[in-house]
């Protein structure tokens, strides 16, 4: 079965010429239909730029990039995005933070007018979905951040993404939180297929929530190793107390400590 993502020897540069910074070199790996991987690796390695070259927001220097089969030559409609910064519009409450992205995407937009009750309902149950049942109609600064992240991450799957882009989204969040929307993140993912690219510093919670971990190296960011995270699913908290997951969150940090 042909990849759903592909990279081949991909590297990206910011600016051009002399001046250029190279972030990204010489990377490949490949992304399964409903697969849930993890980015990880020191800062400024180029994690970040790694999402921009998969959701078509920046383009390659060199090397192939492919989803389904087709080259990337632009923003893709079929990716989602949330960050660590919810970035929710203050003055819009949850359910229509939720919906902007179908005031913007095609052929959502052009239906707005006539379906956005239909959208709404939809909306709704969305976020009905991840916990936030008598919350819909409440402002961004009337939530937790826990629930505003809960919010941004129903408004990248509004629009029924192929492709879920993660960055860093539970890093402003105290540790109890950030393992309640694992949990919840687990949950979406399994209920819907949808393929994941997480990029955190937490490998904790690299290893709950992925298939497979890729380690890179400082910039410019190689992928040094691929890591099959073998641990039976679905997959509880309890987890993470046991051998196999320290095995390899430990193998991750030495990897990750060393030079590249």
């Amino acid at each position: 079965m042909q990849p759903l993502v592909e990279l081949d020897n991909v590297s990206m540069a910011y600016g051009h010429g002399a001046q250029a910074v190279r972030a990204v070199q010489n990377v490949s790996l490949n992304m399964r239909q409903g697969e849930f991987i993890a980015v990880v690796g020191p800062s400024g390695c180029g994690k970040s730029s790694l999402m921009k070259l998969i959701s078509g927001l920046h383009p390659p220097a060199s090397g192939n990039l492919r989803i389904e089969g087709k080259p990337v030559n632009g923003p893709l409609r079929s990716v989602g995005m949330a960050f660590q910064n919810s970035n929710l519009l203050p003055w819009r409450n949850a359910v229509d933070n939720v919906l902007l992205p179908l005031e913007i995407v095609e052929p959502y937009r052009s239906r707005m007018r006539r379906e956005r009750a239909l959208y709404r309902d939809k909306a709704v149950k969305l976020l009905n979905s991840v916990g936030l049942d008598g919350f819909t109609e409440k402002f961004p600064w009337e939530l937790s951040g826990g629930m505003q992240q809960r919010t941004s991450i129903c408004r990248a799957l509004i629009h029924e993404p192929e492709i879920l882009m993660l960055d860093e989204p539970f890093g402003a969040l105290d540790a109890f939180t950030r393992e309640e929307l694992w949990c919840a993140l687990r949950d979406i993912q399994a209920e819907r297929n949808v393929t994941v690219m997480l990029v955190t510093h937490d490998l904790r919670e690299a290893v709950f929530l992925s298939d497979t971990v890729y380690v890179m190296s400082n910039r410019p960011g190689r992928i040094v190793k691929r890591c099959d995270v073998n641990l039976p699913r679905p997959r509880d908290l309890d987890v993470t107390y046991t051998q196999p997951f320290q095995d390899i969150v430990h193998e991750l940090r030495a990897l990750i400590g060393g030079k590249h």
